[in-house]
Order: structure tokens, then sequence, then C-alpha cells
């Protein structure tokens, strides 16, 4: 038998690799995906080598993650419960589609995964197992009573590294989990599985990663603009983007400095991410501290850093707001909510997600121009908003007289006379009750 097992090189993983290894006596394939955690992967292959991997694979998947994942549902405007930017449930399908494609490739019988039996990440990876690859066998040794009873806790898996002796480098234990990625990085359990307990407060300032918070961040304003294209954020406008991209370690694809237009360096999305992460965590944008539902039914806490995503999500809806016909805004906010629990319940690869992306694909046709936002102490402002598809017409919305005589301020008479129909209808029947 041979096995693909989502591997990350901590203590979880490396029994996790040992032990499926043991008991159904089967080569294993270690997969570690890079979605942008900027963890160390440095040694990472030996690691999985040493703890009984047959062989390992480490992708880069940050651009496709952008590209085919976070940019699309941006395109939704999709938030869960109004507040979660999904990025951990954006990132699982990603990770999941190239560990059923190396599967495939090695003609493995099975995937495994180290998710709980609590939580989503469980249902985000099989059900894009299920539309992928449905003849993959999926193991989920948390959801076996024999491996809860072998590891009821650290200390069990700490002795069973020693004894087999897998290379792990056991620490202590924070005092909640994280995850990150890209898009987010996500704090839970521990303490703060006590809703009352204040994440925002100074003793809690040591948890975050991606972002300063809001007291500690400047004290001045900085803009940022943001080129769109069909609903994509293409380009970004800020006057110290060289000495930015210097900073992040920019790698181009062709010439040393970005291509731009109007001002805006064109950036690819991967890249884009990276600089609006950095510029949104210095200001202290992006943090969100809610008790969301879980799809398995149980309420969670968590707390999330979205710097980069939180304005990528402010700047669209701004540049929607000129560019995008009424009915058919009103139509894909309605849709929202669906797209939105597709993402967090795991149906990414599901027909009718794709069929809401279709939907959506068209109503961004026309989303295209500049925003420009100002961010301050945690704050994401809109400071302006232009595009040569903007449908806003100065002459008619103003409230002096409209020189193009488009509108005709009598003609609202009729139009709430018939609105005012079934109204007036329904009072006359009930007063007379």
């Amino acid at each position: 038998m041979k096995i693909v097992l989502a591997y990350s090189g901590g203590l979880d993983t490396s029994v996790l690799l040992a032990w499926i290894k043991e008991t159904y006596g089967a080569e294993m394939i270690a997969f570690c995906a890079d979605v942008g955690q900027e963890e160390e992967l440095d040694g990472l292959e030996s690691k999985a080598l040493r703890t009984g991997a047959s062989k390992v694979f480490i992708d880069d998947l940050r651009e496709e993650f952008a590209r085919d994942f976070i940019f699309p549902m941006m395109q939704a405007g999709a938030i869960y419960e109004g507040q979660y930017f999904l990025g951990t449930s954006i990132a699982r399908p990603c990770i999941a589609k190239r560990m059923v494609e190396i599967a495939k490739a090695e003609g493995a019988d099975a995937i495994a995964h180290g998710a709980t039996g609590k939580g989503n990440d469980q249902v985000r990876f099989e059900l894009t197992a299920a539309a992928l690859a449905p003849e993959l066998e999926v193991i989920a040794p948390w959801r076996q009573e024999r491996y809860r009873e072998q590891f009821p806790g650290r200390a069990e898996m700490i002795a069973y590294c020693e004894e087999k002796k897998i290379p792990v480098q056991a620490s202590a234990k924070k005092p909640y989990s994280m995850d990150r990625n890209l898009l987010h990085i996500s704090f839970e359990a521990g303490i703060l599985e006590d809703p009352w307990f204040d994440a925002s407060a100074e003793k809690a300032r040591d948890m975050y990663v991606l972002s300063v918070s809001p007291e500690e961040a400047p004290d001045k304003a900085e803009h940022v603009e943001l080129l769109f294209e069909n609903g994509i954020c293409a380009g970004i406008g800020y006057h110290e983007i060289e000495a930015l991209l210097r900073e992040l370690h920019y790698v181009p694809s062709v010439a040393s400095v970005p291509s731009s237009r109007d001002g805006q360096a064109l950036l690819s999305p991967f890249w884009i991410m990276k600089v609006l992460n950095k510029l949104g965590g210095r200001h202290g944008c992006g943090r969100v501290d809610m008790v969301e539902n879980r799809f398995v039914g149980m309420k969670s806490r968590g707390v999330y850093e979205t710097p980069g995503g939180s304005i990528l999500h402010f700047a669209h809806r701004q540049m929607e707001s000129i560019t995008m016909d009424r009915e058919v805004m009103h139509l894909r906010d309605s849709l929202i909510p669906k797209y939105a629990a597709l993402v967090y319940n795991g149906f990414w690869f599901a027909p009718e997600r794709e069929a809401l992306q279709a939907l959506i694909s068209e109503s961004q046709k026309n989303v295209s121009g500049v925003v420009r936002v100002k961010l301050y102490k945690g704050n994401i402002i809109a400071a302006g908003r232009k595009s040569p598809l903007s449908l806003y017409n100065p002459h008619i919305a103003t409230m002096e007289a409209d020189p193009t005589k488009a509108y005709n301020q009598s003609d609202a008479t009729g139009f709430i006379a018939l609105n005012a129909l079934r109204l007036k209808v329904a009072a006359r029947v009930r007063g007379q009750k």
C-alpha cells in the first residue's frame, strides 16, 4: 500500500508518518505545500526520510494559491458570517488538490492527513479528494479510537518519537494554536477558548505575527492605490514601492523592477498579497476576533490577522461601487453568504461553487479602474475611486440643475405612486378590520 501524507515536520505529522507506516505496512510519501506559511522548510526532506518516508515533495504553491484561489474568492466578495476572510478555508482545497495530483502520479492508494475529528479541515481535505479523485482512500488517524487511545497527549507523542528515534524537536506548547498562509494567520484553542479573554489587550500583543496593534501603529496615515482589471487586482501604487519590494526580496519574472501603468506597479497575485500584507500589517489592519459556527456543529472562537486581504476586500468593493450595475451587484450580494459557506465548508470543487464563480466572473467584466485607500491605526478608509467604465454620472447625481436633463424630478411622482399602491390598499383593508 502506498500513502501520501500531508506533512509539516512537526511533532503531530512526524508521529503520523511513522504510525501510519507501521500500522498499515505502507510505503509513505510525504508532501509539504508552501502556501506562504513562512515556516523554515530547510531540512524538511531529510527529516521526513529519516522518519520513514520513501519520497518527499515540497512544492511552492504560493502563486497558484493567490491566483487560482484567493483572487477568485475576492472577486466574489466572500466573507463568512460577516467577519471571517476565509484564510484557512481557502488554503485547504489548494493543498489537497496538489496532494491528489501527487497521489495519482505516484500510483498511491490513499492520502492521509492530521486534521482532528472536531474541526473543519478534515471536511475540506476529504471533499476535495472526493471531487478530484474518488478512487483514493482517505486515512484520518485522529478519527480512529486506537490512535486517540495511544496518543491522548503530547507526552505520549514525544515518548513515541524517542522510542522510534524520530528526529523531532518538541518545544513547550504555546497557549494557543496557529495556522499561517499567504492570506492570513489564525489563532485558536488554549487561552482563546474563553470568549471573555480579551485578545486585543496589551498582555496578548506578543501573540500577533503579521500586524502591530492599532495603538502601536504609526501616527501618520499612508495612502496606497490598487489597480483593478475585471475585478482582479493587477497593480499597486505606493510612493516607496521599489524600496518595499526590495525589503520583501522581490523576485521578478523578467525585469528587476516591475513594469507600471499610470503609476501602478504591475505585480503578480502573490506579490500583490505580499505588498498588501506588509502595508496593512504596518498599520494594524485586518484583525478579527469572532465566535464562528463550524460545519461539524459546534461554535469556535478564532482570532485572525488578514492585513492584505482586508485591504483587497475593501478596495474591491469600492471599485465595484462605481462600475457595477445595481441589480447585478444586489444579485451577487445575495449570493455572498452561500458562496462563503461553500468555501468554509469545503465545497470549493463542488459544481454549485463553480456555477456561482461563472456568474461572478460575468459580473466582474467591467470592474476596472483604480481605488485609493488610506491606512491609519487599524482603519482602511476610502480616499478615491476612478474608472474609465464608471457608471457614476455627476451631472445626473448633482443636487444642482442637471445640464444634461437626463433626469426629470417630476417623474418621481408617478414612480412613488405606483410603488405606494399596494401599501395603500393593504392599509385600507386593515383599517376597515
